[in-house]
């Protein structure tokens, strides 16, 4: 079975599309996983060998880009010729103002009284915030002839996930000074 040249939906046999049965993908992620093991051809040729280990890493790479929202977004941008470009960094005024009073939020969090409280505020707005613009970007995605709409909404995903990871470290940080 070689599965190189085919992209990732390909491979999973997936339609390509935003909205996925995540559940029916780790299932699939399995079994392509036993198909491609480099174990399961160490008997075979060295080219054969090598094919395994290139079709393995093909799978766990798909399988990470397609079970990620963001991912996902972004590689559902370039198979449709709209990939995101990292130099190009306008956006919607208002989404940064938001997201520049998220962030001084989040720097004041250590100076709250209860910092956790404070962060579980943070968190409640940040997943409501992230679960609408992707909400609004599988629309996007999967709907005709809005590309340039769905790679804004991309960009807003992006940068919401950035301001999640920031938030899992300062919550580690508060952790560690227990």
């Amino acid at each position: 079975m070689t599965l190189l040249g085919k992209n990732h939906f390909e491979l999973f046999g997936l339609p390509v599309q935003f909205e996925l049965d995540i559940g029916s993908i780790a299932q699939r992620y399995r079994e392509l996983q036993r198909a491609t093991h480099p174990d399961q051809f160490a008997s075979g040729t060295e080219q054969e060998q090598r094919l395994a280990v290139q079709q393995a890493a093909q799978v766990n790479d798909a399988y990470q880009t397609i079970k990620s929202p963001l991912k996902r977004a972004q590689y559902l941008l370039q198979l449709k010729g709209n990939p995101l470009d990292e130099t190009d960094t306008q956006m919607d005024m208002g989404f940064l103002m938001q997201q520049m009073e998220m962030r001084e939020e989040l720097e004041n969090v250590p100076n709250t009284d209860d910092p956790f409280a404070a962060l579980d505020k943070i968190r409640s707005e940040l997943k409501s915030d992230l679960s609408a613009v992707t909400q609004l970007a599988a629309s996007q995605l999967d709907g005709e002839g809005e590309l340039a709409n769905a790679r804004e909404s991309v960009k807003k995903m992006q940068f919401l996930y950035k301001v999640q990871q920031e938030m899992n470290e300062l919550e580690e940080q508060l952790v560690e000074q227990l």
